[in-house]
């Protein structure tokens, strides 16, 4: 079920805005975020926006952030791992959970202290049975026309934040018909389903834009 929600009351306080990559997230600009509160970005975005962190932990993404010299400027977090072509520039989780990216980034926000954070992108089901993935097509990602990618894992680390973090509210921005699975039910008191029209309402008009698409297909 998702929730018509009213004006937000801490909407002047620093709430975190956590993006994933499904494909979702196009209904916003997330450059329309870095000023309203924290960014937490996540792998390829780093390609059109700079957040103010950037969480990937997949060691070929890591690398090609590396290879572009992202991290010499900005915040890139990731795990511990062998294979970094680097350590110089890159903060370390540690200890680290060895989650995928976008359910590391929503726990470090809260680990970080946000009491109100909004997740996006984080579609979980494909699109048709395919790869749902706003970087489809480009290098180190899966073709557009490969078979979604089991989301198990992701729904399953999501699902022990919010528990974890019980006095955080967190908000799974979504489309009006889009897939809620069980585990994010009402049973999670401290999560709620909006749309991307609530979150106009919230933060202003000009936040939705109703599908735009990335700056970058690099």
């Amino acid at each position: 079920m998702v929730t018509q929600l009213k004006h937000h009351k801490n909407k002047n306080k620093d709430p975190a805005f956590i993006f994933g990559n499904g494909k979702s997230r196009l209904n916003v600009d997330i450059s329309s975020f870095l000023e309203i509160g924290t960014v937490y970005g996540c792998n390829a975005q780093y390609r059109e926006v700079d957040p103010h962190y950037l969480i990937a932990v997949d060691v070929k993404m890591v690398n090609e952030i590396i290879a572009s010299g992202y991290h010499k400027n900005h915040q890139v977090w990731t795990n511990p791992n062998k294979g970094l072509t680097t350590k110089r520039g890159i903060n370390l989780f540690s200890p680290h959970k060895g989650w995928s990216s976008g359910p590391t980034a929503l726990h470090f926000s809260a680990s970080n202290g946000h009491k109100d954070i909004y997740f996006f992108g984080f579609d979980f089901q494909g699109n048709n049975g395919k790869f749902n993935n706003v970087y489809a097509d480009t290098f180190n990602y899966k073709k557009s026309s490969d078979s979604a990618t089991f989301f198990g894992n992701w729904l399953n680390q999501t699902e022990k934040t919010i528990k974890e973090f019980k006095k955080t509210n967190f908000y799974r921005v979504i489309e009006p018909d889009a897939f809620i699975p069980d585990k994010l039910g009402p049973q999670l008191q401290n999560l709620k389903h909006i749309t991307y029209q609530d979150l106009g309402k919230i933060f202003g008009t000009t936040i939705y834009t109703n599908q735009m698409t990335q700056k970058t297909t690099i």
